[in-house]
């Protein structure tokens, strides 16, 4: 299974964090495309993505490209902020909360939004939902960098906890797991201790 950040997105209000959808920008277009023609070497059999416009439209790109359909997946999105949504002052709050589940506070949470536990838990629902409908097949789930870096390494048994420190995603960056006889298991990661690659981290 293929795990991917969504492409390149903007928001109506590109300054304040919130749980809106977003909009592929036309860098986020092209690299889709580019990651569309580097998955054309692999037999996927479908693209799943996150109820979220950004990831969607990423997914729509990907599975147009690999001839394969496209499903929505719910349990994938990005975890909620909350009632730091649409605050200027909301950004540090939220870093304050990943910053927390990062040293292990897995039951910390924005108000009204996710904790780290609750992301984990539906994350790995939903691949395990998937990885039973497409037994010994290759399928790409397109997800958000924040819920990926929390919840991948907590699924995955050969990931050391450390690797939370590393959650930066680029665009389009993609992790990929297995599931077999000691449960899951993770491949190279894609991240980065430099935010800067993943500016903004959404």
């Amino acid at each position: 299974m293929l795990v991917v950040r969504h492409a390149e997105a903007t928001y109506d209000r590109p300054d304040v964090p919130s749980d809106e959808g977003g909009w592929l920008t036309e860098r986020g277009r092209q690299q889709a495309e580019r990651l569309a023609e580097i998955l054309g070497t692999r037999r996927v059999a479908a693209v799943y993505t996150s109820e979220l416009q950004r990831a969607r439209e990423t997914g729509a790109i990907l599975a147009e490209r690999l001839v394969v359909r496209c499903h929505d997946l719910p349990g994938v999105e990005e975890f909620r902020v909350g009632e730091y949504g649409g605050r200027r002052d909301g950004g540090p709050a939220i870093v304050a909360v990943f910053d927390r589940w990062l040293a292990g506070d897995l039951d910390a949470a924005c108000p009204g939004g996710d904790s780290a536990r609750q992301v984990g838990a539906r994350f790995a629902a939903a691949l395990e939902e998937v990885a039973d409908q497409h037994r010994g097949e290759t399928v790409v789930v397109v997800s958000h960098g924040g819920a990926m870096a929390l919840a991948l390494p907590s699924l995955c048994g050969n990931a050391s906890p450390a690797l939370r420190q590393a959650h930066w995603l680029p665009h389009c960056g993609l992790a990929e797991v297995s599931i077999g006889a000691q449960g899951w298991e993770l491949g190279p990661w894609p991240g980065s201790t430099d935010q800067l690659v993943a500016e903004p981290a959404r």
